[in-house]
């Protein structure tokens, strides 16, 4: 079968010939590229997996006659790729592959602090950065159905654009928040980003640190987080998985009731085959695209 090979740190994508997967395996429709590949391919991820590796840890597809949305770990930019059936969930009547293949790492990763943790409430105030990609969008949707007001950040007018079309109910760049006050902030960005955003909490608020796109978080003083009376709140959905997978799948269960009932929607923004995963990178590595990026074998 063909899957996207990757070599050496900063090295090249290329499609392979590479052994079928033994035991359960998706035939894989479409897979979800997340920035944590990114991150693998530059060698700045904090749990590098050895190489020659192929990238991938969500994909959606069919297994055993059914439609299906799957978190492997990795793998996923390949034609077939083993799943363990704990991870494995059934698509709602009518999704297409590539929704599914943008659904589970997104929405989990908002869904996780926003609802179970319940950080949002019908009268909260959230602020959003990088409002208009992947996990993002789906925190928008998440918070604008508990009731919360959402301020969304992004980087051009398309992009806030898409933050409103997403459910936001302001949208603004990154150097338009003076006025702005939140009970939760969520941060896929970090960098100066998150150290900046800890000043526009309301006490008592929480700021969700769920990436670092921007650049490694700066160090902040715990007189800081005492002095103003927040919190920040870490998710890391990979550890998470591995610390309290029965809890993180009753979580996945939740997401995709709520996607069948019509309550979320994941939002897709390039679509590319298997030999244009590069292609795919790159378009990440430059924030140049929306929604969820996937790969369609």
């Amino acid at each position: 079968m063909r899957a996207v090979v990757l070599r050496e740190v900063g090295g090249a994508l290329e499609v392979e010939d590479v052994p079928e997967p033994n035991g359960d395996a998706v035939t894989v429709r479409a897979a979800g590229i997340n920035f944590a590949d990114v991150l693998v391919r530059r060698g700045r991820y904090p749990q590098m997996p050895e190489l020659p590796h192929v990238l991938g840890g969500e994909v959606a597809g069919e297994l055993d006659g059914k439609r299906v949305a799957a978190l492997t770990g990795s793998g996923g930019y390949a034609e077939r790729v083993a799943v363990d059936p704990r991870w494995v969930f059934e698509l709602p009547a009518g999704a297409g592959f590539a929704d599914g293949a943008a659904l589970l790492t997104t929405y989990l990763t908002a869904y996780v602090p926003l609802v179970r943790d319940g950080l949002v409430g019908d009268r909260s105030s959230v602020l959003v950065h990088a409002s208009s990609g992947g996990v993002g969008s789906a925190a928008i949707q998440l918070a604008k159905h508990l009731g919360a007001h959402v301020v969304a950040t992004a980087s051009s007018d398309a992009k806030r654009e898409f933050a409103r079309a997403a459910g936001a109910d302001d949208a603004r760049g990154y150097d338009e928040l003076d006025d702005v006050r939140v009970d939760v902030v969520v941060d896929p960005v970090g960098g100066e980003v998150f150290a900046r955003s800890l000043l526009l909490l309301k006490p008592g608020g929480w700021i969700v640190a769920v990436g670092y796109v921007g650049g490694p978080w700066q160090d902040v003083s715990p007189a800081l987080i005492v002095g103003r009376n927040v919190g920040v709140k870490g998710v890391f959905l990979g550890r998470l998985m591995q610390l309290a997978p029965d809890y993180v799948r009753d979580c996945a269960l939740e997401v995709v009731a709520m996607w069948a009932r019509g309550e979320i929607r994941p939002l897709v923004g390039g679509r590319f085959p298997l030999e244009r995963a590069a292609d795919a990178h790159a378009l990440i590595e430059a924030r140049e695209h929306v929604g969820k990026v996937v790969l369609e074998p």
